[in-house]
């Protein structure tokens, strides 16, 4: 017999407001739906009041575990719109940070799966490098969690010998813990047999539901905007697309521990190749009208920004595309057919951050052609007449949303 069950939008297994509508069979899912919607913020209309530069510190706050590959995702967007070449030295200090962003992210999430798994000592190794990390940023920009190093034409601050050989002994500590991390992950028995077949998702449901990150690499496909579309300097940094071909939440995880190792000769690269010379140039103030699609790859999956600028100093129009969003449909395929055990982990295999994801829609009524936009007092209206439909005495009230 089939049941419907709700999950969120408050539940200790998710640490963020989303709610996720189940139909049971036993211990079975047979279909999943997710609710949005709990966490909007309107960063996006707050931008259109802001200058360029004013929002560097705003995309920077749209999450606080990817803060910089927002803010250098709308960097490298008006710096096309300005057609803007940046520092040449600035943008390899910029592709560091991005990687060091990536490590303390996977680090995170390896954490995470470890806790979601029941293997706490997992969840202490990891974050225990992760602070060191976290140590690394703070001595290259001053902050722990948002960096504030992007400026439009490279980066408000530079890297001395002693920060880089710095940076440089520490790498060999962490490659040679993330080495015995896959080693853990890959054999460790109790680990192995929780995450393995958990959280199915073929090669073909990941290209037709667009997945992307190491969601999409988990299932076999090589897709990297680092490698499909370089920006920075990827182009000229060696390095490997980290793939697995189980298709399921142990992939995700060797897709990250993999994507470690290679994050770390990435680094090390660009310190030993760090070029000379300035590290911003000067920028405009007004960027010309026009329009952009910039794309990143955050540790997440394929950021993207796109801006439009009317010809002043403040954007007219910026839309955030966050890599969970887009991995929202793959997550449903995922968890169908799953036992209901097993939705904390196929969930955090996503690695979501429900605030990136959250988007205020505008509809437009295809009849009368009106555009109307909700109040917060209306919206709060709304959401009272919903809730006095329901009939929490009987067990089989329909809920209205």
């Amino acid at each position: 017999m089939e049941f419907k069950v709700a999950l969120g939008p408050q539940h200790p297994a998710l640490h963020e407001p989303i709610s996720i509508r189940m139909t049971l069979d036993g211990e079975i899912i047979r279909d999943a739906d997710l609710k949005l919607g709990y966490n909007h913020r309107g960063i996006e209309k707050l931008a259109e009041s802001r200058t360029f530069i004013q929002n560097l510190y705003l995309t920077e706050r749209i999450c606080g575990i990817c803060s910089f590959s927002h803010q250098t995702c709308y960097t490298q967007g008006v710096e096309k719109l300005m057609e803007l070449v940046p520092a040449r030295r600035g943008l390899y200090i910029r592709t560091l940070v991005c990687e060091l962003e990536r490590v303390h992210s996977h680090l995170l999430w390896l954490g995470v799966a470890g806790q979601e798994a029941g293997f706490e000592s997992f969840f202490m190794y990891t974050w225990r490098d992760r602070e060191v990390v976290m140590d690394i940023l703070d001595w290259i920009s001053g902050n722990r969690v948002h960096y504030s190093m992007n400026t439009f034409g490279g980066v408000r601050r530079d890297i001395d010998e002693l920060q880089k050989k710095k940076i440089l002994d520490t790498l060999g500590l962490l490659q040679q813990r993330t080495e015995f991390y896959l080693n853990l992950a890959a054999s460790e028995p109790t680990f192995v047999g929780r995450l393995a077949g958990v959280g199915k998702l073929s090669k073909e449901q990941a290209i037709a539901l667009c997945a992307v990150g190491p969601t999409l690499r988990a299932s076999g496909v090589p897709m990297d905007v680092r490698k499909d579309d370089p920006y920075a300097v990827y182009d000229e940094v060696p390095f490997e697309v980290c793939t697995a071909d189980s298709c399921d939440v142990l992939g995700r995880a060797v897709v990250r521990v993999k994507e470690l190792i290679q994050s770390y000769r990435i680094i090390e690269f660009l310190l030993k190749n760090l070029p000379e010379g300035p590290f911003k140039v000067k920028a405009p103030r007004k960027v010309k009208e026009n329009e952009v699609y910039s794309r990143y790859e955050a540790p997440r999956g394929e950021n993207v920004h796109y801006i439009r600028s009317n010809g002043s100093d403040k954007p007219e129009r910026l839309k955030v595309r966050a890599p969970t969003l887009a991995n929202y449909a793959a997550t449903i395929a995922m968890l169908k057919n799953g036992f209901i055990a097993d939705i904390p982990l196929i969930f955090a295999a996503i690695d979501p951050c429900i605030c990136c994801a959250e988007r205020l829609v505008q509809l437009d009524d295809a009849c009368s052609g009106e555009r109307s936009v909700l109040t917060f007092s209306q919206l709060r209206a709304m959401a009272n007449e919903r809730y006095k439909k329901i009939d929490f005495r009987k067990k089989e009230t329909a809920w209205p949303f």
